[in-house]
């Protein structure tokens, strides 16, 4: 059977990170193995910025070595293409791009904007809840899977 390949918005990163529940199972199935997961730079700057402010508390090393670890967990993909389809929130067109550029089926999002869309060119767009519930079962804690950039 064939892995998900999804794509995480960094609020989905933010939740699995710091505050757990679907978000994080989501996270442990990346690190197992069972779901294929891929980022951008764009993604990852967005994410080291949101943890180093006051309310989150990173210090930038602290910030910078959870992107390593992402980028060790995920593939890292370089969008070729520039879309404006988000137009309340022109940051969100990043997830969309990544995911255009890694093939991915699925994006994972807490976003209002992007879940208002549903899907993007056969890209589906869910929350994570909903992308647990159309992907089964939850996968037991196994050895930790790193892709090599």
């Amino acid at each position: 059977m064939k892995r998900p390949h999804i794509v995480l918005d960094t609020n989905v990163l933010i939740s699995a990170l710091l505050f757990g529940g679907p978000p994080r199972e989501i996270l442990e199935r990346i690190a197992a193995g069972a779901v294929d997961c891929s980022l951008s730079l764009p993604i990852l700057d967005e994410l080291r910025d949101v943890l180093q402010r006051p309310k989150f508390g990173f210090s930038s090393q602290q910030a910078m070595a959870v992107v390593e670890e992402l980028s060790t967990l995920c593939a890292i993909v370089n969008p070729s293409e520039r879309i404006s389809v988000v137009r309340p929130d022109p940051d969100d067109d990043r997830v969309l791009e990544c995911a255009l550029e890694a093939r991915a089926g699925t994006i994972v999002s807490g976003d209002a904007h992007l879940l208002e869309l549903g899907e993007y060119r056969g890209i589906h767009i869910v929350n994570p809840s909903e992308f647990l519930q159309s992907a089964g079962k939850k996968v037991p804690p196994g050895k930790r899977r790193r892709k090599h950039k």
